[in-house]
Order: C-alpha cells, then sequence, then structure tokens
C-alpha cells in the first residue's frame, strides 16, 4: 500500500523521518479548488449564488467612498465589525420580529467564517454535532476538519421528521446542532413553525447548542419570509442559539459579509477567537455592506421575481428534456434537488463535463459516502436560456452511454 502511494504521488518517505502524506506535483488542495472557476466548462451549475446588478454596485461604491476616506484616518481594526453595519444588522432582525441590539452582532467574512468560529469555540475534537441529511457540504467539511462526531436526522421532499429530531436530541444529547430550517440547502424544504417551537424545547432540555443557518431566509418566493426561529423561543431559551447569515445569497457572495447573532457574552468570546486568525473584516466591504442593506427593499422584490422566472424555466426544461426525473418545486431558496431515477448521479456529472456543463454530484450533499447517488441540485440563479441550455446538455449526456474523458484530475466543490 505504501509503494502504491509513493508512486502515485500521495506519500513520501525518508530514512528515519517516517512517511507523511502529500499531495502529488500540480495538485490543488480540494479546499482551495473548490473555489476556483472551472476553466473547461461553459455553465456552471456548483454555485448556486447570483450576481449583483452593476448600478447597484456602483451607487452603493459612491456612497461608500467618502465614508472609506474617514475611516482611512483611524487604524481600521474593527474584530466585531463596523459599528455601523452591526446596527443595521441588529436592526434587521429586529424589524423581522426577533428585538437584538448590536451588541449581539458579530460580523464575519460570510456565513462560514462565522461557522468555523462557532465549531472552534463551542466544541472540541470528538464532540457530537447533529446535522441535518443531506446538508450543505462546506458546512460538513468544517466539521470534519474540527473532527467531530456528526449524528445526523434525515431532511427528505416532505421535510424533517420532528420526532426524529427530538429523539437525537435526547438520545446523542449532541454538543451543538446545524440545522438550515430557510428553505433547506439542497432540499428547499421550509420548517413549519410548530417544528421549530418543537426542536427549541428539545434543544433546551438536552443543553444543546443551536446553530441557526439563515443565508436563505430572505428568499421567499410563495411564502411569507420567515421569522428568525430563536424568534419563537420561551423567554430566555434563545440564550442556547446562534443564528448566522449572510449577504452572498441574497446580494453578492463577492462581498464575503456575514454575520452570527449570539448572546453578548458569546459574541465577545468569538471576537476574542477572530482575532488569532482575523484581526477583522475588510472596511470598504462592510461600508458597501451598510448600503446595500439599506437598499435592500428595493433589491429584494425585483430580484425574487427575477429567481422565479428562472425557476419556472429550470422546471420546465426540466419536463421537458428529463421527464423520467422528478422533484417538488420548492417554496424559496436557490435550487431543485432532482431525483434521476437511479444512482448514477456521479457518473452523469463527470459525462456533464464533455457536454459543457459542471454540476456535483448529491453524495456531496451526505453526510457519509454514497448518499444521495440519485440526486443533483440544479441552481436556478442563471439566465433562464442558459438553464433551458445546461438541461439540453445534460439530457444528452444522460443518454450518452461513453466513459468520461479525463474525470482523475477533476476537482470538486460547491457553493
Amino acid at each position: 500500500m505504501y509503494d502504491l502511494l509513493r508512486e502515485s504521488g500521495y506519500a513520501h518517505s525518508r530514512q528515519g523521518s517516517g512517511t507523511w502524506t502529500a499531495l502529488p506535483e500540480g495538485r490543488t488542495p480540494s479546499g482551495i479548488t473548490r473555489l476556483l472557476g472551472s476553466q473547461d466548462t461553459a455553465i456552471d451549475l456548483a454555485r448556486a449564488a447570483p450576481g449583483l446588478p452593476e448600478e447597484l454596485l456602483n451607487d452603493a461604491l459612491a456612497q461608500a467612498a467618502p465614508q472609506l476616506a474617514a475611516h482611512a484616518r483611524t487604524p481600521g481594526y474593527h474584530p466585531y465589525g463596523l459599528p455601523e453595519l452591526r446596527a443595521a444588522v441588529a436592526e434587521r432582525f429586529t424589524q423581522r420580529g426577533l428585538a437584538t441590539v448590536p451588541d449581539q452582532i458579530l460580523v464575519t467574512s460570510g456565513a462560514q467564517h462565522a461557522l468555523t468560529l462557532v465549531l472552534g469555540l463551542l466544541c472540541g475534537p470528538g464532540d457530537r454535532v447533529m446535522t441535518e441529511n443531506p446538508s450543505y457540504p462546506n458546512a460538513l467539511e468544517a466539521m470534519r476538519r474540527a473532527r467531530l462526531r456528526t449524528v445526523s436526522v434525515p431532511v427528505t421532499d416532505t421535510g424533517w421528521d420532528t420526532e426524529i429530531v427530538e429523539s437525537t436530541l435526547r438520545q446523542a444529547v449532541p454538543q451543538l446542532a446545524y440545522l438550515i430550517p430557510d428553505f433547506h440547502n439542497p432540499t428547499g424544504c421550509l420548517m413549519p413553525d410548530v417544528a421549530r417551537a418543537r426542536i427549541l424545547r428539545a434543544a433546551q432540555r438536552s443543553g444543546t447548542w443551536l446553530v441557526i443557518d439563515e443565508t436563505m431566509a430572505d428568499l421567499a418566493l410563495d411564502v411569507p419570509a420567515p421569522a428568525p426561529f430563536a424568534a419563537l423561543a420561551a423567554p430566555g431559551a434563545s440564550s442556547q442559539v446562534v443564528t448566522i447569515g449572510s449577504m452572498s445569497k441574497t446580494h453578492w457572495g463577492g462581498l464575503r459579509i456575514g454575520w452570527l447573532r449570539a448572546p453578548a457574552r458569546l459574541v465577545t468570546e468569538l471576537a476574542g477567537q477572530r482575532v488569532a486568525g482575523d484581526m477583522g473584516g475588510p472596511v470598504l466591504d462592510q461600508l458597501l455592506a451598510v448600503a446595500l442593506l439599506a437598499r435592500t427593499g428595493e433589491l429584494l422584490p425585483a430580484r425574487l421575481e427575477q429567481t422565479r422566472e428562472r425557476r419556472a424555466a429550470l422546471a420546465a426544461a426540466l419536463a421537458r428534456h428529463l421527464p423520467e426525473c422528478g422533484w417538488q418545486l420548492p417554496p424559496g431558496g436557490l435550487s431543485l434537488w432532482v431525483d434521476l431515477g437511479a444512482p448514477i448521479a456521479s457518473a452523469l456529472a463527470e459525462r456533464a463535463l464533455d457536454y459543457g456543463v459542471r454540476i456535483e454530484s448529491g453524495a456531496h450533499f451526505g453526510t457519509d459516502p454514497g448518499l444521495f447517488e440519485q440526486r443533483l441540485r440544479i441552481p436556478y440563479t442563471m439566465p433562464p436560456d442558459t438553464l433551458r441550455e445546461a438541461v439540453h446538455r445534460l439530457a444528452t449526456a444522460l443518454a450518452d452511454d461513453a466513459p468520461p474523458a479525463g474525470s482523475t484530475q477533476r476537482p470538486h466543490w460547491v457553493v
């Protein structure tokens, strides 16, 4: 085995020093390649994230420029985040039904950064963490890298089985539970308020921290936008809830602006941990975030209408070109969780590269290997004509029995 690894470039040995693993020359770690654009595909369906209208960005830049000049006279370090951005995020929570003050907000470099900070502070190697199955791949990877033990609860096309969630909290007593209750990624399901209240009570009984990922919460297409999960907690029960959010899905991922809401004491501890690896986010990005958040009421209705049109175009294309597949039309979010009817998703994803489409198998969303091989997550964040062409190419690839070319070097990543 060691000889094979050495021959392949995955291991190196030195007499007296032992053997260690490494990537072959020319290979990039998957954690980096997941975030790189594809050089060999024309249509990228691995990223469920929208762009930002150029005019809106230009206006925000013009608004931020004089403020940036004023900040340039200061050291520029804000471990908690810019005070005006913390206040803006706190006000958004309050408007949505969860009274919040700026001291309860920590600005981060995206929701993934927020989750990583929380895992690092609240969990230690070997701790149990409850996750949904399927779930967001980058969140699952963060847990693996933190050497946490995951216990999973299923999310099906119809949503969560609350009794299973309650039972898992009671029997496994996890240190932390990570949930995406708002237009769940990848299924698109929306958790009912009754289930939220029951899970809040069960987590309080088990002493489990709830980490609620709200990155999709504003993307309500067919239903009213949900209130914050913690708003349903009994008095005093929200002290074990951490809510994380981001501008990546509603505005633009290029800003790398996220946040978390937690008790003020915990925010202080998290800010202290953050300084060890990140002294604070870019001031310009945060000023832009303040300007863009102030115009959410202007941006969001048009974005939601555009997203509805794109969702309809994707559904129609699937019905035309892949009628044998199944899916549920989600009430919000940015993607369809498509059932291919057979465990062929990985093979199809590799073959689709030859037809100019990049997509990842549903297996990347599973907590364990081999799951969801019959599924594809297909985002509807691209123009309708592009989505129709992408589905046409996927259908052509599915009908092609030829083996894919050059699959061994392909990086796998999802956003």
